[in-house]
Order: C-alpha cells, then sequence, then structure tokens
C-alpha cells in the first residue's frame, strides 16, 4: 500500500471527525508467548490502516484543524543499542519523513503531552475495551482534566467510538487493496495446489500443514490463522487445529488455510481425497456443497443483502440432502424448522481483509445490509455428517466445505480465489496429474 493511500485514509476520517474532535488509536501491544520469548509482533490493523507504522509502543492522534498539525505520532525514540538486539526503530524523524506524520514526540512524553492537546477538543472518538491498559490511561487523561475544570481547564465532554467510523471505512475495499488480496489469494492458490499434489495415505497431517506454510513463507506471507488440516473425522470439526492424525486411504481431507501479505488475507477451503479418487458417496455429498456454493456465489452481487448468498446455500443444501435419503420431508418445512442444521451450522461467509474475520456490520438496524462494490466476502458452505447412527454407514464421518474470497463489484461477483479448482473432476484431475 503507497503512502497516498495511507493519507487519503486519514484525510477521511478527520472529515468525519470534524472540528473540536480528537481521534487516538494505540499500536498493539508486544505479547508474551512464553517466560522471556515474544510472539511476532503484528500491528493492530486499524492502527496500521491509517498509518502503515509496523513498530509497537506507538500511538497516533488525528486532530483535525490543528494549526500546529493534524497528524502526530508517538514513538519510540532511536536507540542503536536496542536496534542492535531488537531492530530498526523509525524514531521521530522516521515517523515524519517515512511515514507522513506532521510532527512526532517520544513516547515517554505521552502522558505529558497528549492531555493538553486533548483539552481543547469536545470529542474524543476512540475503541473502549481492545487494550484495557491503554483505556485506564485514557481514564486517568480525562479524569486529570476534568478535576482542573474549576481553574478554567476544558475537558472534552463526549466519547465517540471509534471504531463505528473506522469499521465502516475498512469493510470498502480500494483497488489498492483488491489488488493486495488478489495477491494473497494467489499464494494461498499455490499452496492449496502444492498440499494436493504431495497429499497421500501414510502421511500425517501436520506434513501436510508443513507444505502449506513453506508457501506461504517463500513468498513473503504468513498464515493469516492456524490452518485446519482435519482427514476423515477430523474434517467434521469446524475448528480442528491439533493436526496430528494420519492420513487414510479412502478418507477425504479438508484443508482451510490462508496466508497474510502486508497485512491483507485470504482464506480457502478445500476437500479432496487422500487417495486421489472420490468414493461414490463422497463424490454425491460433495457435488451437494460444491452446487450450493455456485448458488451462493451467484448471489453475492451488489444490490442482494447479505444473507442471500447464505439462503441460495441453505436450499442448494436442502435440496440435496432430502435427493440422498439424509433428510425428508418438503424443502420449505425442512428449511422453515432448520432440519439441514444437523449436517450444515455456520454461516456461508464473513467479511474479509485486513483481519480473517474482518470487521464490519452484517446488518444496518434491523435490516440485512445491502452487497455494494467494494465489498469482500468468503463463501464458505459445508457438510459435515458425524458418527451418528441416524446417517447410513457409507456417509459417516464425512467433513466437506468449499471456500473462496469474493469480492463484490458492479459487474457480478469477482472470485478472487478462482486459480484454484473446485470441482469434483478437476480435483481428481489435478491430483493425478503427475501420477
Amino acid at each position: 500500500m503507497n503512502d497516498k493511500e495511507f493519507e487519503k485514509r486519514r484525510r477521511q476520517l478527520m472529515r468525519m471527525v470534524g472540528p473540536g474532535g480528537i481521534a487516538i488509536l494505540p499500536s498493539a501491544p508486544v505479547r508474551t508467548r512464553s517466560r522471556d520469548v515474544e510472539y511476532r509482533f503484528r500491528q493492530d490493523s486499524d492502527f496500521y490502516y491509517l498509518t502503515g507504522f509496523p513498530e509497537p509502543e506507538a500511538v497516533a492522534v488525528l486532530v483535525p484543524g490543528r494549526e500546529n498539525g493534524e497528524y502526530l505520532m508517538f514513538c519510540r525514540e532511536r536507540d542503536p543499542a536496542r536496534e542492535l538486539w531488537d531492530g530498526h526503530r523509525a524514531g521521530q524523524d522516521g515517523a515524519i519523513e517515512a511515514y507522513g506524520a506532521d510532527d512526532a514526540f517520544p513516547i515517554e512524553d505521552l502522558d505529558d503531552i497528549l492531555p493538553g492537546i486533548m483539552e481543547s477538543c469536545e470529542r474524543v472518538y476512540y475503541t473502549m475495551g481492545m487494550y484495557a491498559e491503554f483505556d485506564t490511561r485514557m481514564a486517568d487523561w480525562v479524569n486529570t482534566l476534568r478535576s482542573k475544570l474549576s481553574k478554567g481547564v476544558q475537558s472534552p465532554h463526549e466519547f465517540v467510538a471509534l471504531d463505528h467510523l473506522l469499521h465502516d471505512m475498512r469493510l470498502f475495499k480500494s483497488k489498492g487493496e483488491i489488488s493486495a488480496m488478489r495477491k494473497s489469494a494467489r499464494v494461498a492458490v499455490e499452496a492449496h495446489k502444492r498440499a494436493m499434489r504431495m497429499a497421500r495415505p501414510g502421511l500425517y497431517e501436520y506434513e501436510v500443514e508443513a507444505e502449506l506454510r513453506y508457501e506461504f513463507r517463500r513468498n513473503g506471507g504468513w498464515v493469516s490463522y492456524n490452518p485446519i488440516v482435519g482427514g476423515g473425522a477430523n474434517a467434521c470439526i469446524l475448528h480442528y487445529v491439533e493436526n496430528n492424525a494420519p492420513l487414510k486411504d479412502g478418507d477425504l481431507l479438508l484443508i482451510d488455510a490462508g496466508c497474510e501479505i502486508d497485512y491483507y488475507a485470504s482464506d480457502i477451503t478445500r476437500t479432496f481425497p487422500v487417495n486421489g479418487r472420490f468414493t461414490p458417496e463422497q463424490r454425491a455429498l460433495y457435488q451437494v456443497v460444491y452446487d450450493a456454493q455456485q448458488a451462493a456465489i451467484a448471489k453475492t452481487v451488489a444490490g442482494n443483502h447479505w444473507n442471500e448468498p447464505h439462503d441460495a446455500a441453505v436450499t442448494a443444501i436442502t435440496k440435496g440432502l432430502k435427493k440422498l435419503g439424509l433428510l425428508d420431508g418438503s424443502v420449505a418445512r425442512l428449511i422453515k424448522d432448520e432440519a439441514y442444521q444437523q449436517f450444515y451450522m455456520h454461516r456461508t461467509g464473513h467479511w474479509i481483509g485486513m483481519d480473517v474475520h474482518d470487521v464490519g456490520d452484517y446488518k444496518v438496524g434491523d435490516e440485512w445490509r445491502m452487497l455494494e462494490p467494494g465489498m469482500v466476502t468468503t463463501v464458505e458452505p459445508g457438510i459435515y455428517t458425524g458418527n451418528s447412527r441416524k446417517v447410513p454407514k457409507q456417509f459417516r464421518n464425512i467433513g466437506i466445505r468449499i471456500e473462496d474470497d469474493v469480492a463484490v463489484t458492479s459487474k457480478g461477483p469477482d472470485v478472487l480465489s478462482k486459480g484454484l479448482v473446485s470441482d469434483a473432476e478437476g480435483i481428481e484431475a489435478l491430483m493425478n496429474a503427475s501420477a
């Protein structure tokens, strides 16, 4: 993402905040993994969306109309001794020259400087509840200002949820963001292809996971969430992440894996036979899920509401399960009674962007949100039969999900992950191409 994109976002937010307002965003904190070992730092998505600044221990402040600079950054000072151990720091000069701040101050001076800036503001735009330690500091600053009212010191009289404004901005992706997500999807597609080509009976799920992670890293990406690599009955566990079981001949393997590149995520799921050939029962269930996904994608168009793709998937899955004898009754009654939920218990999609489960409201008031160009969603129907005795033996312990990332455009759905085959015949052809 180029500097102009970040500047454009800040300008848009400051227009919404308006004169008399101040927006305050802390960076993500460093998290401890165990003892003195830290997790790899990943910047807070809201903070990065506006600044592009990748370091911890920073606070971004936007003050529309402030004569001495509207965009302020508090960050760590340059420190050659610490940089020898932990890496380069931008410092105050770098925050201005490389990241577009109008002015920058040492993070240690935050308590001395920021309350004085807040004093002249009527409204504070801030996201409460994200970082408890910073919430406490914010409350202390406001209480200190209010304690001085009798001395003529002003204090903000209104707190406004910053995430309400910012997350609606993030819901609509620019051309640059769609391009970044397309790149992330391309890398994830190649990782899934790699997994399909190498999977075979006798391997362990974690060996397949290793191939996914390798493809992500060799392209400069990281996992955007813990990959699900579930063979056989494990595919019926929706959030299975142990990935430690052997792959068995005759089982299906469900892989739900996406990568993050330049802070933008992909999220793709494919299900395929470990030995390269679907059984008749596996193929029949797979076709039901495939048809449901195609029906849902066709409904992912501007002017439809958010729930229409899900409704289309539910209808297709209910019809398919009834045809296979796994549900009994009229399709309308089965849908009304939600009988399908014993096999399909999750939604058909979610917003995706900087976060794999991205921000943005799904409803406006009590009504489903209308789909508009720039929105990006996953489309991921599935069927999970489990081990119930009510299910014929040949259909038990089959878990199937097919997931793609779809951008809403004025010309129809744009499947960002379309480079990965999803029909049963195509999957078998890919897996057996070098056999």
